[in-house]
This record gives C-alpha cells, structure tokens and sequence, in this order.
C-alpha cells in the first residue's frame, strides 16, 4: 500500500468495459512526511475521492483484488481516504 495525493482526474470517451462507473484519478505517490516519491499514477477511484484527498492506493494485482474492481484491468486503485498520517520517527 501507498499514501498518494490526488492531483487531477483522468477522462476518456472509450474504456474497457470493466471500468465502466469508476473515475480515474492522477495521485502523486508521498512518503509520511508528504515528501514526493512518484509522480502521476493512475489510480480507479473505489472510494469517493477528489483533487487535494490523500489517500491509500494500492498497486499492480492486489489492485485488481479489490471487491468493487474484481479483477478489472488495472494496475492501481484508491482504498481508504486518509484522515491522518503521523510519523515518530
């Protein structure tokens, strides 16, 4: 799992039929302190999420794990809308 950042959304008029209903959205990937890890990532929303909403995504095929995706071809998707992230160390 990874805490990401929503910065945009992702539109398109023609989609695999699996994904048809979820919103993409663009995360960039943080660390706990916020500091960027990676930019851009596609993510399937499953959660009702939007521009400036950090988030948990995960990747590759745990994301295809997911009950609302179930097995829809994608590489990452939104699973929890963080409230709070704190870090000790």
């Amino acid at each position: 799992m990874k805490i990401a950042r929503v910065t945009g959304t992702v539109n398109g008029t023609v989609k695999d039929s699996q994904l048809t209903g979820f919103a993409l959205l663009v995360a960039d990937v943080e660390d706990g302190r916020g500091e960027l890890l990676e930019k851009a990532v596609v993510a399937v929303d499953t959660c009702g999420a939007g521009v400036g909403d950090l988030v948990l995504i995960v990747t590759g095929s745990a994301a295809r794990t997911v009950t609302k995706v179930g097995g829809a071809p994608v590489d990452a998707a939104v699973t929890a809308i963080i409230d709070k992230v704190d870090v000790t160390t």
